[in-house]
């Protein structure tokens, strides 16, 4: 598989089945919504790494859907694939103001469908999700699901490999408990703040005297990944 994972988002369950079939045979994971309510809840929920969204769909709309996920900072990177038999230029115009990373319209092939999807996945996966980063000899292998240093492997539990892997993708900006919960353990975890703070500690712990520094802790605020000075 390739480890990525794509909601589809149609009221149509037809046309869901067919991309559903697409995707599997292209080797990614899906997830199914029949409307908007649904699909915020399991992008929330879940993470996707993209999403391909319907244009009409009953209730809110898919263009709404986007311009909320677009304005929300936890969901505001995941790229999003628009589908619709709409095939005026304004509206086109319209979905990609709106964040739309592309646009298919329908009727389309699931060859197609998939080399879209493909590049707009390119174009939007950092260093450190696909392909190892390094950072001053600290470096993380998201495909071996490695960290290793100049001095051999380092070992650390699940939870800190993906705060970690976090951290690393998104260096030098401060994220608060509440966002590193969002973005770490899910929008719909229920685990309380200090709990961040425990497996702060398990990292700074697992990364040694060498790199625990890079875990810098922002008083009030929350923390940050920095090779500046704190």
């Amino acid at each position: 598989m390739t480890g990525k994972t794509v909601l589809i988002v149609d009221d149509e369950a037809p046309i869901r089945e067919m991309i559903a079939v697409a995707l599997e045979m292209a080797d990614y994971d899906y997830l199914e919504a029949a409307d908007a309510r649904e699909a915020h809840a399991l992008i929330v929920d879940k993470h996707p790494d993209l999403v391909l969204l319907d244009w009409m769909l009953p209730g809110t709309s898919g263009v709404e859907l986007a311009r909320r996920l677009k304005k929300e900072e936890a969901t505001a990177d995941i790229p999003i694939i628009m589908l619709t038999a709409k095939v005026e230029e304004d509206n086109k115009i319209q979905g990609l103001e709106v964040g739309a990373d592309d646009y298919i319209t329908k009727p389309f092939s699931p060859r197609e469908l998939v080399a879209r999807l493909k590049a707009v996945l390119r174009r939007a996966t950092p260093p450190g999700v696909d392909s190892p980063i390094e950072v001053e000899g600290l470096t993380l292998d998201p495909v071996g699901h490695r960290v290793t240093t100049q001095e051999g492997a380092l070992t650390m539990g699940p939870t800190e490999y993906r705060l970690l892997q976090f951290f690393m993708t998104h260096q030098e900006r401060v994220y608060t408990r509440s966002q590193l919960l969002d973005q770490v353990w899910g929008g719909n975890v229920y685990v309380e703040e200090r709990t961040v703070d425990v497996h702060i500690r398990r990292l700074r712990k697992a990364l040694g005297d060498n790199y625990d520094h890079l875990i810098q802790t922002v008083r009030g605020t929350g923390y940050r990944f920095s090779t500046r000075a704190a």
